[in-house]
This record gives C-alpha cells, structure tokens and sequence, in this order.
C-alpha cells in the first residue's frame, strides 16, 4: 500500500485530496496546526469507512517538528510514496500597507514550509528510487493578483522550485509538479464579498467557482502519471485564458 502526505490537510483542498487519496487505497497521513476538530473528524469518518489514516499535529514553519513527523510517518509506513505541499496561508491587503510580519509570515507559511517538508521527505523517496511531490501554487503565482504582493510572491517561488527540483530528483525516477488552481470555493475566500464573487465568476468562461473536489482528483492524477515533471496545470475555469 503506497503512503502520502497532505500537508494542510484537515480543509479546503487539502481536505478532499486526502479522501481522494484515502478512497484510492493510499495510507493517508493529514497535517494539520490549528484544525485539530476538522482532523479528528476526517480521521473518524475514513477509518469507519475503512481506510488507512493517521493525523499529525505541526507547525510546518519549525524544521524540528516537521523532522518529527516525517520520522513518525517512516517508522509507521517504511517509505514515503507521494508528498502534497497543500498548507498555506493568504491575505488581501495592499501593498503600501504590508508590514514586514506581514511578508515574513507569507513566505514562511507559503514558502519555507515547502522547502522543510520536502527536504525532510526526499532522501526517503531517493533511496527508494521513487516518488511524486505535487505543489499546491495559485494562479496569482503565474500573473500576480493586486493587493496580494506576498502572496502572489510566494506563490510564485514555490512554481520556480518545482521546476529546478524536478530537473535535479529525475534521474532518481522523482516526479515534482505543482498546480495552479483559480478560484476554489474554500475557506480561503472567505474575505470575499458575494457580490465580488459573483464578479469574477462572470470573467470566468465556465461561469462559476471551483470545487476543492476537482482539485483534488487532478493532484492525484498527477501524482501517478510518471512521463509528467517540471509542470504547472492551471485549474481555473479558463480565467487565464
């Protein structure tokens, strides 16, 4: 039975790649910081359903507890098959007006995690000779989103690290790809209005918001697909068409 981990992974998107994940037979492992009702939840409604789940508690910003739970994952389940770097952070606000704890907490929750997580996963995935990473980016990481500067940087690192990465783990038969989804109905857009939801839907070609569903199955797909490295698929409805 092969092992993934979702970082992020008791909401949203993450939340829908661990069932998608879980209900395809993997070992699921869920990261969570703070969601620990959401991740006790999801844990009980697999496990009766008879999946194999484990969640963890970190705080994917402190090298030491993300070092702790990639040790508890290979002592429990030997080798690590599939790394999603789903946790992150966002915040509307305007240039002019981001502070400095501002931008260090973006690039830290958005960035830094990515590179901890991954650099305590991938010698596990080396010397097994395998392995899929897949980088939850955004969009705005492609074309940049006003009043989301930090944001839209981050996002943006992390899809240059996916391609460097991915030319240096090929010769050890290593996937890395991200995804660059749009607008998802989650948790993360909740700062938007309905009216200005229902704006963009309207500058969306398909008329209408992602599900953190349709994300999810093309992570996976992803993940499985061994011919495909190095890449970033848009899912936004054609909004950057």
């Amino acid at each position: 039975m092969k092992t993934v981990i979702v970082t992020g992974g008791a909401k949203g998107i993450g939340r829908a790649i661990a069932f998608e994940y879980a209900n395809s037979g993997y070992n699921v492992i869920i990261n969570y910081k703070t969601s620990e009702k959401e991740a006790n939840l999801i844990k009980e409604e697999l496990i009766k359903q008879g999946k194999s789940v484990e969640i963890y508690k970190a705080d994917l910003c402190k090298k030491e507890e993300v070092e702790n739970m990639i040790k508890f994952v290979e002592k429990k389940y030997k080798t690590i098959d599939v790394l999603i770097n789903n946790a992150g952070i966002s915040q509307i606000k305007p240039f002019a007006d981001i502070e400095e704890d501002d931008w260090d907490n973006m690039i830290n929750n958005n960035l830094k995690t990515v590179y901890l997580v991954t650099k305590s996963v991938i010698n596990n995935m080396i010397n097994q000779k395998n392995g899929s990473i897949v980088n939850i980016s955004s969009i705005w990481g492609l074309t940049g989103a006003s009043c989301e500067v930090h944001y839209s940087a981050a996002k943006a690192a992390i899809i240059g690290m996916t391609k460097a990465l991915a030319k240096e783990m090929a010769l050890s038969n290593i996937n890395v790809n991200a995804i660059a989804p749009g607008l998802i109905k989650t948790d993360m857009n909740s700062e938007l209005k309905k009216e200005e939801l229902e704006e963009i839907e309207e500058d969306i070609p398909l008329k209408r918001m992602g599900t953190p569903e349709e994300i999810a199955k093309v992570v996976k797909w992803l993940s499985e697909t061994k011919y495909i490295t190095g890449q970033v698929i848009r899912i936004d409805g054609g909004w950057l068409m």
